[in-house]
């Protein structure tokens, strides 16, 4: 498979916010590609149509996708096995299949009960935005974002070259890696923390007063790391039902961790606290600053303004001069891990970049959160 070659066919099953993003990516990048899509939601193909990202509307998983050279599986997890079904009666010999799924090892055993191990290579695109759905799907989704394959036994190195081409084209960067490393690091840089960040925000609810104090001075801190308790409820309900394994196995680590520092808190031992905070510290810092990685990125920084009328409206007015669109504003009225009063997001890293450069060029301190 030539990924320079743009009369290649791409086949979609499912185009929602990751399936079309992966298509207006090829689109960009293959502008005489053809590419075909079926969904259940009859407004996104309508929508793909207009657009001009996909050449053909499939109502169903027929023979309009025999002659795709790939063929992206990007419907809901629980809805890939039914769709496999359909798949199998009409795909061609010579078509690489692959999924979009967080999780692989479910995808990579159902694909082997189906027969279809030598054409299969799993992909998950380390990327994503709290708006789902094809409309809010973007080329530049992909761009910088690690894409790990996890190919089957079978496939051949020539398929996974191929599929490496590709997706480096469309401005992702490819990671191979087995279905079980996958599915083991993923539960410890994803779905651990949201079990844990869902289960901070229970706790805080559970032990908050009538009065509601707890909620009222939540910021800072406990904003950041609990973030993502805002994610979809159903997403992450299927995907512990099918990484169950390995979320159990780093959860007991996690509690155990948990019960080391409660002794050490019981027993006032000042040295091993200042190991735990500062350990984590080092190794924190020793992060690359990227928007790459399965948790979505909150584009924000903090600005100090004067309490005086008019100071909000200023800021938001500069920016609107300049068309940068804002997520969300507001003033951090609890600052202990702030700086600066006035705390805004944006939607992407290039806005945030500019708004930064705007407002310093205008006299304002800008904080920018890493």
């Amino acid at each position: 498979m030539n990924t320079e070659n743009t009369s290649l066919t791409y086949g979609f099953i499912g185009l929602g916010l990751i399936g079309g993003s992966i298509a207006r990516a090829i689109r960009k990048t293959q502008p005489d590609a053809r590419l075909i899509a079926y969904d259940i939601n009859p407004d996104s193909l309508k929508a793909a149509l207009a657009d001009g990202v996909i050449n053909t509307a499939a109502d169903a998983i027929d023979d309009r996708f025999r002659d795709c050279q790939y063929l992206f599986l990007c419907a809901p997890v629980q809805k890939n096995d039914e769709n496999l079904t359909s798949v199998k009666q009409i795909i061609s010999p010579d078509c690489l299949l692959t999924d979009v799924g967080s999780v692989k090892t479910d995808i990579h055993r159902t694909i082997r009960e189906a027969g279809l191990d030598s054409q299969f290579i799993g992909g998950h695109p380390m990327t994503g935005s709290e708006r789902t759905g094809y409309i809010n799907s973007k080329a530049r989704l992909l761009e910088n974002a690690y894409y790990i394959l996890s190919p089957t036994d079978t496939v051949s190195s020539e398929k996974l070259q191929a599929y490496q081409d590709l997706v480096a084209s469309l401005g992702a960067i490819p990671l191979v890696l087995d279905c079980t490393s996958h599915d083991y690091a993923t539960a410890a840089i994803s779905h651990l923390p949201h079990v844990i960040a869902a289960a901070l925000v229970n706790l805080v609810h559970d032990n908050d007063n009538e009065d509601g104090i707890l909620k009222m001075i939540a910021a800072g801190g406990f904003k950041d790391i609990t973030r993502i308790a805002s994610s979809s409820a159903q997403m992450w309900q299927q995907i512990c039902l099918t990484n169950t394994e390995n979320i159990l196995v780093l959860l007991d680590k996690y509690i155990d961790a948990l019960g080391e520092i409660r002794k050490d808190l019981s027993d006032h031992d000042e040295r091993a606290l200042y190991r735990f905070f500062d350990s984590a510290r080092i190794y924190r810092d020793s992060f690359i600053n990227t928007s790459s990685g399965p948790i979505k990125v909150s584009y924000s920084l903090t600005i100090d303004i004067a309490d005086e009328p008019g100071a909000l409206a200023a800021i938001a007015t500069i920016l609107a001069l300049h068309q940068i669109s804002i997520k969300n504003i507001g003033i951090a009225h609890n600052r202990e891990t702030e700086n600066g009063v006035l705390r805004i997001e944006f939607y992407d890293e290039a806005s945030i970049r500019q708004a930064s450069d705007i407002l310093t060029a205008k006299g304002y301190t800008v904080y920018q959160k890493h």
